[in-house]
């Protein structure tokens, strides 16, 4: 009776779900609006789902129950009624690592396909490892931080006092579970930042000066632009962003992060935008551009069946189109840091040689930050010079 309630729930969000919104922000409002299901109940719905859209498009020809079983294997260290029910033989092995697991998979499911749970497997970046990329969607990534190294220790005590299992990466970054409920056991937001273990790796090419001029040119909310300031703090900063609810939430992290010089400008960088930058000449940009996201759909597994694979040549326009508008405002022999968080060559190495045909920029370095050797977000970062 357990399990059928579980299916029945299951089965309703699967139906009702679109990809229109992320998932757990749909989840979010689903579970506010079926205000009967108890907290056990929401659990275990999460669960199924997240396991569910992780097989991506793998067993086609199995029916949704046989899937949701498989998935769930895979994805988990603990077993479940729907293992024991729909994949008995395979329960006690539940503990095993992912390859393991994989294998025995592929005994009882002789047509399982690894690459099918990334259905655009054709269209990688050449430096990603496939096989290694794949296995990674059946593991949960890690919550990261950087911190304030005046602040390192306390917060890895505290961390490690509320029982938080720590992975110390080094004295600045710590990995976490993901959920950890951070605003519980660290109150002070100001001394660290939640920032993927990847993104904060992008910081190698920054190498910004004293006294440089920066422009965070797609800013978000300023996670790049607080990694510059730490770097070197006595930059001066232009933040811009096309969305004013961004660079709102930007100023919040700003004031928490002590960061109080910088300016910022809302700009459509897809228009003119000379009558608000004519006088600007930087010493560097950086362009974290947007994207597929297709780096970060560990954490969005939903999307392994719900993108379009049309929309990556959509990303391939804008950013050919950002770019060409940003590098006239940088001054010659500075940096163009190309940033995304895609996979996809058409986004990465096929941009970076727009930037060098099309706009005469120099390649100085450039690579797939392959963040699903490390439970993080997989990106790519290029840092080109203006001739």
């Amino acid at each position: 009776m357990r399990l059928e309630h579980q299916i029945k729930a299951f089965e309703l969000i699967l139906k009702s779900y679109d990809g229109a919104l992320p998932l757990h922000r749909f989840l979010v409002a689903h579970f506010k609006k079926y205000k009967q299901m108890g907290s056990s109940d929401r659990r275990w719905a999460s669960r199924y789902l997240y396991s569910f859209y992780r097989l991506g498009k793998a067993l086609p020809a199995e029916n949704t129950l046989q899937r949701l079983a498989v998935a769930d294997f895979l994805c988990n260290n603990t077993s479940s009624l729907m293992i024991e029910t729909h994949l008995p033989q395979l329960a006690e092995q539940v503990e095993l690592p992912v390859p393991a697991k994989l294998a025995l998979v592929s005994d009882v499911y002789p047509a399982f396909r690894l690459e099918e749970v990334f259905p655009f497997s054709v269209l990688l970046s050449e430096e990603i490892d496939k096989e290694a990329f794949f296995q990674s969607f059946f593991i949960q990534p890690d919550l990261f931080i950087r911190v304030q190294q005046n602040h390192s220790l306390g917060i890895l005590n505290a961390l490690k006092a509320a029982n938080v299992v720590v992975h110390d990466i080094d004295e600045k970054t710590f990995g976490l579970p993901n959920g950890t409920k951070l605003e519980q056991v660290l109150p002070n937001q100001g001394t660290y930042q939640v920032q993927d273990l990847s993104s904060q790796k992008t910081g190698a090419f920054f190498q910004p000066q004293k006294y440089d001029y920066w422009w965070d040119c797609c800013a978000a909310s300023g996670g790049k632009s607080l990694l510059l300031h730490d770097l070197e703090p006595k930059i001066e900063l232009l933040v811009s962003d096309v969305r004013e609810n961004s660079l709102r939430n930007l100023e919040e992290r700003f004031q928490m992060a002590g960061l109080k010089k910088y300016q910022k400008k809302v700009l459509d960088l897809l228009q003119n935008n000379d009558q608000e930058l004519h006088h600007y000449a930087f010493d560097g940009i950086i362009l974290d551009a947007p994207c597929s996201g297709s780096g970060t759909w560990g954490r969005t597994p939903e999307m392994l069946t719900t993108f379009d694979e049309h929309k990556i040549a959509y990303f391939n326009k804008l950013q050919k189109s950002i770019a060409a508008g940003v590098v006239k405002y940088l001054k010659e022999g500075k940096p163009l840091i190309y940033i995304t968080c895609s996979v996809f060559k058409q986004e990465n190495e096929d941009v970076v040689d727009y930037l060098q045909k099309e706009l005469g920029l120099s390649l100085e370095r450039m690579e797939v930050i392959k963040g699903y050797q490390d439970k993080a977000d997989t990106m790519f970062a290029a840092r080109l010079i203006k001739n």
